[in-house]
């Protein structure tokens, strides 16, 4: 999953959002002001950023603006405040912000927020490696396969495979590149190699994977996997 940044400098709130986050199976990061959030920015590089708008020393618009500035506006921020106008959304938003949450925060609202925020910020599709053909790098092929595409005609050609040994346990993954996107590759081709297996059934995935079927569906749709092609066999 994700990791969060929640800037707020009321204790409450920053519990209550680190447990709800936290349970959804993000990691969570927290910072009381402008100062602690510049640091866990810098240290972590978080995927996302709940910023609270009123703060007592620098407040959220003017640390939103500087990372724009310095050009450290590098994921999504959802801005957050009890007291906001909807000149104050339309400001934040003009500065960077993808959202504006207005408290008391609901439940629904928050994780909505979240997970649209995360879905915009998916990672792009493995590329090949560097010196190899364009269809020498399949990711629904095992590594084993790639040795068996041939050129025929001027066109590659595989030989037949069926749809689970197609997701063979056995990927070739491209390992210089950020870590996040390394992570986020290898749990697509993870559980598209299982819902292959299971032929598209979310019940048996999430026994197998250990996830509740909510939490798997929403870890679905941000790693952009295709559930589409699962849908006619699969089962509830």
């Amino acid at each position: 999953m994700a990791t969060i940044l929640v800037v707020d400098d009321e204790l409450g709130i920053r519990a209550l959002l680190s447990e709800i986050l936290t349970d959804e199976g993000h990691t969570i990061e927290l910072a009381e002001n402008a100062g602690q959030a510049r640091a866990v920015r810098e240290r972590m590089r978080p995927d996302l950023v709940l910023l609270d708008i009123w703060m007592p020393d620098v407040d959220g618009v003017t640390l939103l603006k500087e990372w724009g500035s310095s050009g450290q506006l590098t994921m999504p921020v959802i801005m957050m405040s009890g007291h906001g106008t909807i000149d104050t959304a339309v400001e934040a938003t003009k500065f960077g912000a993808i959202a504006f949450l207005e408290k008391p925060i609901t439940l629904q609202k928050l994780l909505r927020a979240v997970e649209q925020a995360l879905v915009k910020t998916a990672p792009r599709p493995v590329a090949p490696p560097p010196g190899l053909p364009s269809y020498a790098v399949r990711p629904e092929l095992p590594l084993h396969a790639h040795s068996a595409v041939m050129s025929h005609g001027g066109h590659s050609v595989a030989p037949a495979i069926a749809p689970v040994q197609a997701l063979a346990s056995e990927q070739l993954f491209e390992l210089d590149r950020p870590l996040r996107e390394a992570r986020d590759a290898f749990e697509k081709s993870y559980f598209e190699f299982h819902l292959a297996k299971e032929n598209g059934s979310m019940t048996r995935v999430a026994e197998k994977t250990g996830l509740e079927r909510t939490h798997l569906y929403r870890k679905l749709k941000q790693l952009g996997v295709d559930l589409s092609r699962n849908k006619r066999n699969s089962q509830i």
